[in-house]
């Protein structure tokens, strides 16, 4: 499995359903240190309350703390990320959905969360969907969504030490990524 040391950060991109919050949460227990676990999921319907148990169910027992926070990701990660503790934001997702149904400007979040990465004491693994490998959305407002979660994407990736894409399950590491020469 991929590792991350005590000052390094990671995103871990993927489709839905593809094993990535599963990933992410043993990376990050991988560390050894305290996890805490943003969580920016609202249950606002039966299926998603459903999502966010199983989420829970899954971290039972194993020694997280859970801080629930669909907007402010950026302040919740600066008050979190701190020496002994590795902190995971799951997931950047429905964080951009939060902000876009707030009115918030996706790209200044951005760059706030990005600032607070790279001002961390601690290790910070982030989970993100890749949402822009399919045809192009037919409303404006899936176009604008899936737009803003590429910018996001990359601006997240760049503000990383290591970005790790999982499909099926299974990591492929995309940064550090080999030298590419023509």
């Amino acid at each position: 499995m991929t590792a991350i040391g005590h000052r390094k950060s990671a995103l871990v991109i993927g489709a839905a359903r593809s094993g990535k919050s599963r990933f992410a949460e043993r990376l990050a227990l991988g560390t050894g240190l305290l996890p805490v676990y943003i969580a920016t999921a609202e249950a606002r319907d039966d299926e998603m309350a459903a999502r966010v148990a199983a989420h829970r169910a899954d971290r039972a027992g194993r020694g997280w703390t859970t801080i629930e926070e669909p907007l402010d990701l950026a302040d919740a990660l600066a008050l979190s990320a701190g020496v002994g503790q590795v902190v995971l934001a799951d997931c950047l997702t429905l964080w951009l959905s939060n902000l876009i149904e707030a009115g918030r400007d996706p790209d200044t979040e951005a760059s706030a969360l990005a600032a607070a990465i790279a001002g961390a004491a601690g290790p910070i693994v982030l989970v993100t969907n890749e949402v822009g490998a399919g045809i192009v959305p037919i409303n404006a407002l899936a176009r604008r969504f899936a737009d803003a979660q590429g910018r996001l994407n990359q601006k997240i990736a760049s503000a990383v030490s290591d970005v790790i894409l999982v499909a099926a399950g299974q990591p492929l590491r995309l940064k550090p990524a080999p030298e590419v020469t023509l």
